[in-house]
């Protein structure tokens, strides 16, 4: 029974996105932005590297980009720890980092996001959460 239960919640989990893979563009020290096009779209892992990183260096020749996938926590260390150096003068490096798909791309036009998706997801993860003591007694 207890089998039953946990495949039940593991479907849950793998159909309403619990387990996501985010897309992120990825390269090395590209000159002007030019690597946000589609040949240059990963896939990173399920579960580990769960946001995009971008890097920002002002060098003597231009302004070069680094970008990745990353861990959550890895990224919001890099980019926390290299704040003080992100001035946009030469010689400045500026690390951000973003959790939604291809966020380290170009920057768009800001525009609202529908709540309701994320509330419905959110909802249903917190009912699964007040379900599972209960299913698990029986």
């Amino acid at each position: 029974m207890q089998l039953l239960i946990y495949t039940t919640f593991l479907g849950f989990f793998l159909r309403t996105g619990v387990a996501l893979q985010i897309q992120c563009y990825q390269c090395e020290e590209v000159k002007h932005n030019d690597c946000s096009s589609p040949e240059f779209i990963v896939n990173c892992t399920v579960n580990v590297q769960d946001m995009c990183q971008k890097e920002v260096l002002v060098k003597e020749d231009g302004v070069h980009y680094r970008k990745s996938c990353a861990s959550s926590g890895a990224c919001l260390i890099a980019s926390s720890g290299y704040q003080q150096f992100c001035t946009g003068k030469l010689h400045s490096v500026c690390i951000s980092c973003c959790n939604t798909p291809l966020c380290n791309g170009p920057r768009q036009k800001k525009r609202p996001i529908p709540s309701s998706a994320a509330s419905n997801r959110s909802c249903a993860f917190l009912g699964l959460l007040l379900i599972l003591p209960l299913a698990l007694h029986t």
